[in-house]
């Protein structure tokens, strides 16, 4: 025997009541979850401290030096001293001054470089990734000229022809060789992508290709776009640097590769000047790893098992 019980609902009323209801999560609620499992990650944390420090070096240049960076009127080649702490150039600048100015360039020149470089990689890799037909043939013959040819000797070639046109150039031939690796990457999660429900539904509606690509494609890529703006940016810090040592850049900047420059053509490695080689190779690898440590807490947000991964020794930590 069985019996019923019927429950009687309040007329208009939804049956899972006001607790079902939930309010769509808004986009500074989205940014700052995706900051706050960013921050989450050990390796990160400590990218994100670094950065900071390089970051308010070079907004704050003018307040933190002692002198202008290319104030020369300083005894030459003199060692530490209270007045210098890491003591002077071959030319009479004090070298900390130089240092603290020569942030602002690899700060600009990473980031300025690595969001065009992205923006080609995003606009290229997703148009590449959906399109079908010989157009998509053609763009791929492209890229993977791209990829074949090597970088740097193409950097260098191109450099050198365009040489003294400033940092604008240097940008321009970064962002020119550097953009081809991140749309082979997004292309290959486009073409993941383009055949979910999500966007079959979206091309049965009659949207148009571009939408259907950067509204409805594109949001489910964030986590990987800002993984290659952070590599493009680490990968064009290293290049400018690597073309002001060349002297293929504009020298008279004050830049730690233009500091690598000089430091070679006065042998400060002869005359005992080890730190005109050492604190700017320093700064250029502590900039460059900061950017690859955020990396790890970029991949956490768009890799779960990650995130699972550091709560459960978290929890192993707490335990003991």
């Amino acid at each position: 025997m069985t019996s019923t019980v019927s429950v009687r609902l309040p007329e208009g009323g939804d049956p899972a009541g006001p607790a079902a209801e939930q309010a769509a999560p808004s986009a500074w609620g989205t940014v700052l979850r995706t900051a706050g499992v960013v921050w989450s990650n050990p390796k990160a944390k400590i990218g994100i401290v670094v950065l900071g420090v390089f970051v308010l070096m070079a907004v704050f240049a003018p307040l933190i030096a002692p002198y202008g960076g290319s104030e020369n009127g300083f005894e030459r080649n003199q060692d530490a001293s209270w007045a210098h702490w890491m003591g002077t150039t071959a030319a009479g600048e004090d070298v900390l001054s130089q240092l603290i100015w020569g942030a602002r360039i690899s700060v600009f020149v990473g980031f300025v470089a690595g969001i065009a470089a992205t923006l080609v990689a995003v606009a290229i890799g997703l148009s590449w990734g959906y399109m079908r037909g010989p157009a998509a043939e053609v763009v791929g013959f492209v890229v993977n000229l791209f990829l074949v040819i090597p970088g740097l000797p193409l950097m260098i070639v191109i450099a050198a022809y365009l040489q003294n046109g400033g940092i604008a150039v240097i940008i321009a031939v970064i962002v020119v060789t550097g953009w081809a690796w991140g749309a082979r990457v997004l292309r290959s999660q486009t073409q993941s992508l383009r055949s979910r429900d999500f966007v079959e539904a979206a091309r049965f509606s009659g949207e148009g290709a571009t939408r259907i690509v950067f509204r409805e494609i594109l949001p489910n890529m964030t986590s990987l776009i800002v993984g290659s703006f952070f590599g493009a940016a680490t990968s064009a810090i290293l290049a400018e640097a690597g073309l002001e040592f060349l002297g293929l850049g504009d020298s008279s900047i004050v830049s730690w590769g233009t500091i690598l420059y000089w430091a070679q053509n006065s042998n400060a490695l002869l005359t005992g000047q080890w730190i005109l080689l050492f604190a700017p190779g320093l700064c250029i690898a502590l900039l460059a790893m900061s950017l690859t440590l955020i990396n790890f807490g970029v991949d956490a947000v768009s890799n779960p098992r990650l995130r699972e991964g550091t709560a459960k020794k978290k929890t192993k930590e707490a335990r003991r």
